[in-house]
Protein backbone atom coordinates (compact mmCIF):
# COMPACT_ATOMS: atom_id res chain seq x y z
CA UNK A 1 0.00 0.00 0.00
CA UNK A 2 2.44 2.67 0.69
CA UNK A 3 5.13 1.51 -2.23
CA UNK A 4 2.37 2.15 -4.58
CA UNK A 5 1.21 5.53 -2.74
CA UNK A 6 4.75 6.60 -2.95
CA UNK A 7 4.85 5.20 -7.10
CA UNK A 8 1.50 6.81 -7.73
CA UNK A 9 3.19 11.06 -5.82
CA UNK A 10 6.12 10.00 -8.05
CA UNK A 11 4.33 9.54 -10.76
CA UNK A 12 2.93 12.78 -10.32
CA UNK A 13 5.61 14.75 -9.57
CA UNK A 14 7.62 13.32 -13.02
CA UNK A 15 4.41 14.66 -14.83
CA UNK A 16 4.21 17.84 -13.31
CA UNK A 17 8.00 18.32 -13.72
CA UNK A 18 7.94 17.82 -17.84
CA UNK A 19 4.70 20.53 -17.32
CA UNK A 20 2.17 17.89 -18.26
CA UNK A 21 -1.69 19.07 -17.45
CA UNK A 22 -5.16 17.80 -18.12
CA UNK A 23 -6.54 18.57 -20.91
CA UNK A 24 -8.82 22.54 -20.33
CA UNK A 25 -6.95 22.94 -16.21
CA UNK A 26 -4.28 25.17 -17.74
CA UNK A 27 -4.66 29.03 -17.43
CA UNK A 28 -3.87 30.81 -20.85
CA UNK A 29 -2.13 34.35 -20.38
CA UNK A 30 -3.58 37.21 -22.50
CA UNK A 31 -2.26 39.95 -23.35
CA UNK A 32 -5.41 41.94 -23.05
CA UNK A 33 -6.01 42.73 -19.41
CA UNK A 34 -9.16 44.57 -20.30
CA UNK A 35 -12.33 43.20 -22.11
CA UNK A 36 -15.44 44.25 -22.44
CA UNK A 37 -18.05 41.17 -23.25
CA UNK A 38 -21.79 40.92 -25.03
CA UNK A 39 -23.78 38.45 -26.78
CA UNK A 40 -27.07 38.35 -27.90
CA UNK A 41 -28.29 35.56 -25.41
CA UNK A 42 -26.40 37.79 -22.69
CA UNK A 43 -27.73 34.86 -19.63
CA UNK A 44 -26.73 32.03 -22.13
CA UNK A 45 -24.20 29.41 -20.80
CA UNK A 46 -21.57 30.52 -23.38
CA UNK A 47 -21.48 34.24 -22.51
CA UNK A 48 -21.08 32.37 -18.54
CA UNK A 49 -18.08 30.58 -19.01
CA UNK A 50 -16.65 32.69 -21.57
CA UNK A 51 -17.10 35.67 -18.74
CA UNK A 52 -15.40 33.11 -15.82
CA UNK A 53 -12.86 31.83 -18.54
CA UNK A 54 -11.20 35.81 -18.55
CA UNK A 55 -12.14 36.42 -15.41
CA UNK A 56 -9.98 33.20 -14.50
CA UNK A 57 -7.22 34.93 -16.55
CA UNK A 58 -7.02 38.12 -14.70
CA UNK A 59 -8.77 39.75 -17.66
CA UNK A 60 -10.94 42.65 -16.06
CA UNK A 61 -14.74 42.57 -17.60
CA UNK A 62 -17.07 45.50 -17.32
CA UNK A 63 -18.96 47.91 -19.62
CA UNK A 64 -16.43 50.67 -19.84
CA UNK A 65 -13.06 48.52 -21.31
CA UNK A 66 -11.52 50.30 -24.64
CA UNK A 67 -12.54 47.15 -26.58
CA UNK A 68 -15.75 44.50 -26.85
CA UNK A 69 -15.84 40.88 -27.45
CA UNK A 70 -19.03 40.43 -29.31
CA UNK A 71 -20.58 36.88 -29.10
CA UNK A 72 -22.90 37.33 -32.17
CA UNK A 73 -23.92 34.05 -32.98
CA UNK A 74 -24.08 30.26 -31.33
CA UNK A 75 -25.54 27.91 -33.48
CA UNK A 76 -25.89 24.11 -32.31
CA UNK A 77 -27.19 21.73 -35.15
CA UNK A 78 -27.41 17.68 -34.97
CA UNK A 79 -27.35 15.24 -38.08
CA UNK A 80 -27.92 11.79 -38.66
CA UNK A 81 -24.69 10.16 -39.54
CA UNK A 82 -26.14 6.31 -39.85
CA UNK A 83 -28.94 4.19 -39.43
CA UNK A 84 -30.06 1.13 -37.44
CA UNK A 85 -31.66 -1.94 -39.47
CA UNK A 86 -35.30 -0.58 -38.23
CA UNK A 87 -34.24 2.79 -40.04
CA UNK A 88 -33.84 4.98 -37.18
CA UNK A 89 -30.98 6.76 -36.54
CA UNK A 90 -27.62 5.03 -34.56
CA UNK A 91 -24.89 7.76 -34.81
CA UNK A 92 -25.15 11.41 -34.72
CA UNK A 93 -22.82 14.29 -35.07
CA UNK A 94 -23.69 16.87 -32.66
CA UNK A 95 -21.85 20.61 -34.16
CA UNK A 96 -21.95 23.84 -32.41
CA UNK A 97 -20.81 26.96 -34.01
CA UNK A 98 -19.94 30.54 -32.41
CA UNK A 99 -19.35 33.44 -34.67
CA UNK A 100 -17.36 36.05 -32.61
CA UNK A 101 -16.30 40.18 -32.94
CA UNK A 102 -13.89 42.42 -31.34
CA UNK A 103 -15.04 45.72 -31.53
CA UNK A 104 -13.05 49.01 -30.61
CA UNK A 105 -14.40 52.78 -29.98
CA UNK A 106 -17.37 53.77 -31.48
CA UNK A 107 -18.50 50.13 -31.59
CA UNK A 108 -16.27 49.74 -34.91
CA UNK A 109 -15.60 46.14 -36.25
CA UNK A 110 -11.51 45.62 -35.62
CA UNK A 111 -11.93 41.33 -36.54
CA UNK A 112 -14.73 38.68 -36.60
CA UNK A 113 -14.16 34.79 -36.70
CA UNK A 114 -15.81 31.91 -36.72
CA UNK A 115 -15.10 28.69 -34.18
CA UNK A 116 -16.84 25.30 -34.77
CA UNK A 117 -16.20 21.87 -32.99
CA UNK A 118 -18.38 18.51 -33.67
CA UNK A 119 -18.49 15.24 -32.07
CA UNK A 120 -20.32 12.02 -32.75
CA UNK A 121 -22.31 9.95 -29.95
CA UNK A 122 -24.37 6.72 -30.90
CA UNK A 123 -27.67 6.69 -29.38
CA UNK A 124 -29.01 3.51 -27.93
CA UNK A 125 -32.68 2.67 -29.03
CA UNK A 126 -32.91 0.23 -25.81
CA UNK A 127 -32.22 3.24 -23.29
CA UNK A 128 -32.90 6.71 -24.75
CA UNK A 129 -32.95 8.19 -21.42
CA UNK A 130 -29.76 7.37 -20.87
CA UNK A 131 -28.49 8.43 -24.74
CA UNK A 132 -30.39 11.50 -24.31
CA UNK A 133 -28.34 12.28 -21.19
CA UNK A 134 -25.04 11.53 -22.82
CA UNK A 135 -26.20 13.94 -25.66
CA UNK A 136 -26.85 16.62 -23.31
CA UNK A 137 -22.93 16.03 -21.59
CA UNK A 138 -21.55 15.47 -24.75
CA UNK A 139 -23.34 19.47 -25.64
CA UNK A 140 -21.05 20.90 -22.61
CA UNK A 141 -17.85 19.37 -23.46
CA UNK A 142 -18.57 20.80 -26.92
CA UNK A 143 -19.22 24.21 -25.74
CA UNK A 144 -16.38 24.08 -23.46
CA UNK A 145 -13.83 22.93 -25.98
CA UNK A 146 -15.19 25.65 -28.30
CA UNK A 147 -14.97 28.10 -25.25
CA UNK A 148 -11.24 27.03 -24.81
CA UNK A 149 -10.36 27.55 -28.61
CA UNK A 150 -11.79 30.88 -28.55
CA UNK A 151 -9.71 31.91 -25.30
CA UNK A 152 -6.69 30.99 -27.10
CA UNK A 153 -6.89 33.04 -29.74
CA UNK A 154 -7.99 36.12 -27.51
CA UNK A 155 -4.72 34.77 -25.98
CA UNK A 156 -2.90 36.12 -28.59
CA UNK A 157 -4.31 39.61 -29.54
CA UNK A 158 -2.30 42.17 -28.32
CA UNK A 159 -3.27 45.56 -27.24
CA UNK A 160 -1.14 47.25 -29.96
CA UNK A 161 -2.58 44.61 -32.62
CA UNK A 162 -5.73 46.20 -31.57
CA UNK A 163 -4.94 49.67 -31.46
CA UNK A 164 -3.46 49.04 -35.15
CA UNK A 165 -7.17 47.83 -35.96
CA UNK A 166 -8.89 50.38 -34.46
CA UNK A 167 -6.85 53.16 -36.75
CA UNK A 168 -7.88 51.40 -39.70
CA UNK A 169 -10.97 50.87 -39.24
CA UNK A 170 -11.34 54.69 -38.35
CA UNK A 171 -10.03 55.22 -41.51
CA UNK A 172 -12.30 53.18 -43.38
CA UNK A 173 -14.95 54.61 -41.26
CA UNK A 174 -13.13 58.16 -42.61
CA UNK A 175 -13.55 57.11 -46.67
CA UNK A 176 -16.93 55.67 -46.38
CA UNK A 177 -18.31 58.95 -44.96
CA UNK A 178 -16.16 61.28 -47.39
CA UNK A 179 -17.46 59.02 -50.12
CA UNK A 180 -20.58 59.15 -49.27
CA UNK A 181 -21.21 63.04 -48.74
CA UNK A 182 -19.53 63.13 -51.93
CA UNK A 183 -22.29 60.63 -53.95
CA UNK A 184 -25.44 63.62 -51.89
CA UNK A 185 -23.61 66.31 -53.39
CA UNK A 186 -23.65 65.04 -56.81
CA UNK A 187 -27.23 63.82 -56.52
CA UNK A 188 -29.41 66.44 -57.65
CA UNK A 189 -32.32 68.12 -55.13
CA UNK A 190 -35.33 68.06 -55.40
CA UNK A 191 -37.70 70.80 -54.37
CA UNK A 192 -39.86 70.02 -50.97
CA UNK A 193 -42.59 71.62 -52.46
CA UNK A 194 -44.90 70.11 -55.04
CA UNK A 195 -46.75 71.93 -57.32
CA UNK A 196 -50.68 70.98 -58.46
CA UNK A 197 -50.75 69.89 -61.59
CA UNK A 198 -53.22 72.04 -64.11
Amino acid sequence: MLKRNLMVIGLAALLSACGFQLRGTGTTEFALKELNLSARNAYGDTVKEVREVLLDNHVKVYPGAPYTLVLAREVQSQRTLSYTGSARGAEYELTLGLEYELRGANNLLLTNDKLEVSKVFVQDSNNLIGSGQEAEQLRGEIRRELIQQLATRLSLITPAQLDDLQQQAEARARAEAEADQRARATRPQHSPLQLPIQ
